[in-house]
Parts: C-alpha cells; sequence; structure tokens
C-alpha cells in the first residue's frame, strides 16, 4: 500500500480553481484579515473561519436562545442554533449545485446569527429602542463586532480575525426580516454570490420551518393554509399524489421538506439562468452589480410573499407568540438600567474585557450576549421573580 498524505491548503486551493466557477470566491483570492495570522496547513481560510465560528462561545450561546418560541417553550421547537444549522445546510446544497464556495456559503451562514439578542427579534427591538441615543443596536452589526472584538480567544487579537469576506457575508447579510445600514469597509453594491446565498438560504430556512413550528405548537392548522397559502397547497397536494395518506407527523415533515426543495430549485435554476446571461469574468464583478444575482424566480417571489404575509399575521404577531416574547424582553430593560447602576454586576472579567468603551454599550454587549434562560437567571438575582411567560399553558420559566 501506498503511503498516505494529507491534503495541504494548496492543493485545496489549486482544487478550487479546477472545480468551481470563475465567478466563485476563491479562497486564494481572500482580502485578508485584520491581523496578521498563519497560513494554515491543511484547511483553506474558509473552513478555519467556519471552525473558529463553530469554535466561539457566541455560536454554543444560540442554543438557548429564542427563534420564535421562547427557548425552553418545547423540546421539538426550533431554537437559534438548529434554525443556524439548518441555514448552513441549505446554503451548502446551493453553493454545491452553482459550482461556488460552499466552504464561504457555510461560514457566513453560520455566522450569521451570532449577534442576535434574547428573546428573538423582540429583544431586539427592546436593544434598539435603548441604545437609540448612543447608536441603536442591529444583530448583523453585532454579529460583526463579536467576530471582531467580543470574542477573546487567540493571544494575538481580540475577536476571530475572519477572514474578510465572511466579515463582508455578515456586514451586509439582508432578508426581509435584516436590512443592515452601510458600512464603510463594506462600500460595494453587493457582497459576493456565496454571502448572497446564505441571505437566501436563511429566508427558506426561517419560513419554512417557522411552518413546522408553528403546526407544532398548534398555532397554524394544515387545512387553513391549504385554504390561504398556495405555496402549502400545491406542496400538500403534490405529496398527497406521491406519497398517498400519511400520518399527521410524517405528512407535515414531508410537506415541509418538498418545500425546501421546490425552494432550493427555484433558486438553483433561476440563479444559474442570470448567472450565465450576465456574463461575469470574476467574483469581483459580481460585487459591482446593483442587484442580486442569487434569487427567487418572480412567480416564486410572489409566493414567498404570500406566506410570508400569512405568517405575520397568524405566528409572528399572534398574541399567543407574541406577548409572551414581550413580557420577557421587558426584563432586558431593567436589567439594563441595574446594570448602569451597579457596573460591578456585570463582573471583573467582563468589565476589564470591555475596558474603554462607552457603558452603555459595554451593558448592551453584555445583555446582547446572554441566553433566554440567563436573563431570567439575572433578573431574579438583583430585582425579584421574573415575569411568567407562557406559550399555549407551557411555562418557559
Amino acid at each position: 500500500m501506498g503511503k498516505v498524505m494529507f491534503c495541504t491548503r494548496e492543493e485545496l486551493e489549486a482544487r478550487e480553481r479546477t472545480v468551481l466557477a470563475r465567478w466563485a470566491q476563491f479562497s486564494a483570492d481572500s482580502r485578508g484579515r485584520h491581523h496578521p495570522d498563519p497560513a494554515p496547513e491543511w484547511r483553506t481560510q474558509y473552513q478555519r473561519d467556519r471552525d473558529r465560528v463553530i469554535h466561539s462561545r457566541a455560536f454554543r450561546r444560540l442554543e438557548y436562545k429564542t427563534q420564535v418560541f421562547l427557548n425552553g417553550t418545547g423540546d421539538h421547537l426550533r431554537t437559534r442554533l438548529t434554525h443556524t444549522m439548518e441555514v448552513a445546510a441549505i446554503a451548502r446544497n446551493i453553493a454545491r449545485a452553482l459550482r461556488l464556495n460552499e466552504d464561504l456559503a457555510e461560514a457566513i451562514a453560520l455566522a450569521h446569527d451570532l449577534g442576535h439578542p434574547p428573546f428573538g427579534h423582540t429583544g431586539e427591538q427592546v436593544l434598539d429602542r435603548l441604545m437609540r441615543p448612543w447608536g441603536g443596536f442591529e444583530h448583523n452589526v453585532q454579529s460583526l463586532r463579536i467576530v471582531d472584538e467580543l470574542e477573546r480567544k487567540y493571544p494575538r487579537f481580540a475577536g476571530l480575525n475572519l477572514s474578510w469576506e465572511v466579515r463582508e457575508g455578515l456586514a451586509k447579510h439582508r432578508t426581509p426580516c435584516d436590512d443592515p445600514a452601510e458600512q464603510q469597509e463594506f462600500r460595494t453594491p453587493s457582497s459576493s454570490l456565496e454571502a448572497q446565498i446564505a441571505n437566501l438560504a436563511d429566508e427558506i430556512a426561517y419560513y419554512s420551518h417557522d411552518l413546522d413550528d408553528g403546526l407544532e405548537a398548534g398555532l397554524l392548522v394544515e387545512d387553513e393554509l391549504v385554504a390561504h397559502v398556495e405555496t402549502w397547497r400545491r406542496t400538500a397536494e403534490k405529496v398527497r399524489r406521491e406519497a398517498g395518506r400519511l400520518s399527521a407527523e410524517r405528512r407535515r415533515y414531508y410537506t415541509i421538506r418538498c418545500l425546501i426543495d421546490d425552494q432550493v430549485r427555484d433558486v438553483v435554476a433561476t440563479t444559474a439562468e442570470a448567472l450565465n446571461r450576465a456574463g461575469l469574468a470574476n467574483g469581483e464583478a459580481v460585487r459591482a452589480r446593483a442587484r442580486s444575482l442569487v434569487r427567487y424566480s418572480p412567480e416564486r417571489r410572489k409566493l414567498n410573499l404570500q406566506l410570508r404575509r400569512y405568517l405575520y399575521a397568524n405566528l409572528y404577531l399572534n398574541p399567543e407568540v407574541r406577548e409572551p416574547n414581550q413580557r420577557a424582553a421587558l426584563m432586558l430593560g431593567d436589567l439594563f438600567a441595574c446594570y448602569l447602576k451597579r457596573p460591578a454586576e456585570i463582573g471583573d472579567s467582563v468589565l476589564r474585557r470591555q475596558a474603554g468603551q462607552q457603558p452603555e454599550r459595554a451593558v448592551c454587549d453584555y445583555l446582547a450576549g446572554m441566553t433566554d434562560r440567563f436573563v431570567m437567571l439575572e433578573y431574579e438575582r438583583l430585582i425579584g421573580p421574573p415575569p411568567e411567560v407562557r406559550h399555549r399553558g407551557v411555562s418557559a420559566v
């Protein structure tokens, strides 16, 4: 038997040149990192970024942060972490099908929600209101702060020192729920195709899986979806033709799976056509275009807008979801005031790490990094019993 040799970074980079499309983002062409960092031996730069994100504390904390339903409400409901993993899986599949850099798409997808505060978008709205006099709060900007400054794991620099291309994907992460302000360092009209994929993978994941969680919690009903949501009706009919009669659990799971598959196929076909028409010379030419090239077909976009409206009316703004999240998020305001008055309660290690920062921003960073359950524990320690928050009779405290 011949001697087994490991694959070097240089060989992986050469393989990218032979496999990926010319408009992909090649890891050897990265604009680099803020701080000098020896090149990895048998990983590409984007594989290293992916691993650094996965090993970060901020990534692990996503397990105990709300996606739609308060964390702890139900064992089968999604958390911010499971959502992130699902986004990464969809992003890899789309990138591979389009011969783009799936390692970069995956790294961006895994990091895209690192800056999300406790209690979902309600928690984000509370922190933004509290921080309005000091620049506000936006979770995509906070994701960048985490990977640039707040994680402290390496001896020579703060943050994770990720590549420019991953950081660009975080700074420009745009979906119907995310519209970050333009930042000086990332002024090009568009981002890489891999970052655009992460954007759409996020949208595919949260609409499809929020449907699943809404059905699991009993706040959505399949018959109502058939009657009012065209994409659900079409997919349900397809499942019935292909699989016949199924148990409720199998039918729901398979319908969601087919819904995701249909969206991914639509994105791949539509994007491939757009790329072939665009005649791009390389990945840099992508950034000069005003409009994203990774997109749905007009028909699929119309179907998804109808689905989005239905989810807002019947799930996201449903009192069973909104009111518990609002009551929970109000604890952030009380803790914000408490920490400003009693900064020693934050802890010496955190204070040292945030020395020299604006006090309000330091407190905001601390609150944004908390999990749902740690907010409740801190509230009880410093203020008193936290408010009871429930979804359909299931307590989250």
